[in-house]
C-alpha cells in the first residue's frame, strides 16, 4: 500500500479521540493502538472482563441468490450448502496455486442468503476475486457499509443483555440479525467469550456509548488485539497468512472439510490436493523465547549451525501467558514441540522452544 494513499476513518472516530486513542495506520485505516491505560491493562481486562473494539475497517459482504450456495463453494474450500442456518465458519480464499487470498467468516442467514467477513487490507481484493467467480452463478455480491463492535471477555454476554441485546442462545460460531440492518456473531479474535455486531451507522454511537456506560466495558485498541489473538494462537492475514502460505502449511487444514481434500471444486482445489499429498514442507508453529526478550515477525529461526530453517511471523510480549510468545514457519521436520531453535536479535542469539498452540486457553462458548 503506498504511503501516499489517504486513510481511511472510522465512522466512530470521535468516540476514540474523546476517550484518549493513540491512532496509527493499519491497512490502509486510522485505527486507535492504545487508550490511556495502556497495552498491558486492556489486554488483562479484556480477559478478565470485557473488551470494546472497534474493527469497522473488516469489511462484510452479503451474498444472495439461489446459487449462493453453490458461489460460496467454488470460492472457498468450503461446503456451503451444508451449513445449517445461523452457522459460521472459517474459511479462505485461495489463489490458483492454493496460496492464501484471505482468511473469512462465513455464515448461513437463510436458504440463499449469507454474510461474509473479510480483512480489511484485503477487501478490494477479495471482492474482485469473489465478482470474477460470481458470473458464473444466479447471485448477488454486495459490499455492506456498517460500524463493526466486538465485545469480548468472560462479562461480554451479560453486558449484552443489560444493553437490551440478548444474545445467549448464540454459541461459538453461531450468528443472527437481532434487528433490522444489524448482524450478530459468537465469534472473535481474543480466544474468549464474545461477540461481534455489525449495526447501521446511524445507530452505531448511540449503542457504543451505551456499552461503555457499563463500568464492565472499557475500549481495547489494535495492540492488545494483536496481544490477545497471537496468544490464542490465531493467525494475521499478511503476516502468518498470505499469498506464498497454503492451508496444510498455515496448520489450518481443520478449517477445509475432509472429502472437499480429495474431491472439491474450488480455486485452488488441484494444488491443495497436491500439496497435501506430497506433504508440507514446512508447518506454523508456536514458539517460545527464552528470557523476557521479544522476539518479533521477521527474524529468521535458526539451527544451532547457524543455518536458516524457518521464520518468525508475529511475536510479542503475552500478558496473560507472562512470557514472550511468537509463531512462524520452521520446516517440518523440526515442529515438534519442544524442538529447539534460535534467533538472531540485534546481534544476540536468542533460544526458543517450539510451543504448542495457543498459549493461553481457549474460553470460547461451545453448543
Amino acid at each position: 500500500m503506498s504511503d501516499t494513499k489517504p486513510q481511511k476513518h472510522l465512522p466512530l472516530e470521535a468516540l476514540h479521540e474523546d476517550a484518549g486513542a493513540r491512532f496509527g495506520a493499519f491497512a490502509g485505516w486510522r485505527m486507535p493502538l492504545t487508550y490511556p491505560a495502556g497495552v498491558m491493562k486492556e489486554h488483562l481486562h479484556t480477559r478478565e472482563s470485557a473488551g470494546l473494539f472497534d474493527i469497522s475497517h473488516m469489511q462484510l459482504f452479503e451474498v444472495e441468490g439461489t446459487g449462493a450456495a453453490d458461489f460460496l463453494s467454488r470460492a472457498c474450500p468450503l461446503d456451503a450448502a451444508a451449513l445449517r442456518e445461523g452457522q459460521s465458519k472459517y474459511t479462505v480464499l485461495l489463489n490458483e496455486n492454493a496460496g492464501i487470498i484471505d482468511d473469512l467468516i462465513v455464515t448461513r442467514l437463510g436458504e440463499n442468503r449469507f454474510m461474509v467477513v473479510a480483512n480489511a487490507g484485503n477487501a478490494d481484493s477479495d471482492e474482485a476475486h469473489f465478482r470474477a467467480i460470481a458470473g458464473d452463478f444466479d447471485v448477488s455480491f454486495t459490499r455492506l457499509e456498517r460500524v463493526l463492535l466486538a465485545l469480548q471477555g468472560p462479562h461480554a454476554e451479560a453486558v449484552m443483555i443489560a444493553a437490551g441485546l440478548d444474545l445467549s442462545d448464540l454459541t461459538f460460531m453461531t450468528g443472527m440479525e437481532p434487528r433490522e440492518g444489524w448482524f450478530a456473531a459468537r465469534s472473535g479474535y481474543t480466544g474468549e467469550d464474545g461477540f461481534e455486531i455489525a449495526l447501521p451507522l446511524d445507530e452505531a454511537e448511540r449503542f457504543a456509548r451505551t456499552l461503555l456506560d457499563d463500568e464492565r466495558v472499557q475500549w481495547v485498541g489494535l495492540a492488545a488485539r494483536d496481544s490477545l489473538r497471537l496468544e490464542a494462537g490465531l493467525c494475521l492475514h499478511g503476516q502468518d497468512l498470505d499469498e506464498n502460505t497454503d492451508p496444510a502449511s498455515a496448520a489450518i487444514l481443520w478449517a477445509v472439510p475432509k472429502a472437499l481434500r480429495e474431491e472439491g471444486k474450488f480455486v485452488g482445489a488441484q494444488a491443495l490436493q497436491k500439496i497435501i499429498a506430497d506433504g508440507a514442507k514446512e508447518k506454523r508453529v508456536g514458539l517460545k523465547p527464552e528470557g523476557r526478550q521479544p522476539v518479533r515477525a521477521g527474524a529468521p529461526l535458526i539451527n544451532e549451525a547457524g543455518e536458516k530453517i524457518g521464520r518468525v511471523t508475529s511475536g510479542g510480549f503475552g500478558p496473560s501467558a507472562g512470557h514472550p510468545v511468537a509463531m512462524g514457519y520452521v520446516t517440518k521436520t523440526l515442529s515438534e514441540p519442544g524442538t529447539r531453535l534460535f534467533t538472531e536479535v540485534r546481534g544476540n542469539r536468542i533460544a526458543l522452544d517450539v510451543h504448542s498452540l495457543p498459549f493461553t486457553p481457549q474460553r470460547y462458548k461451545k453448543g
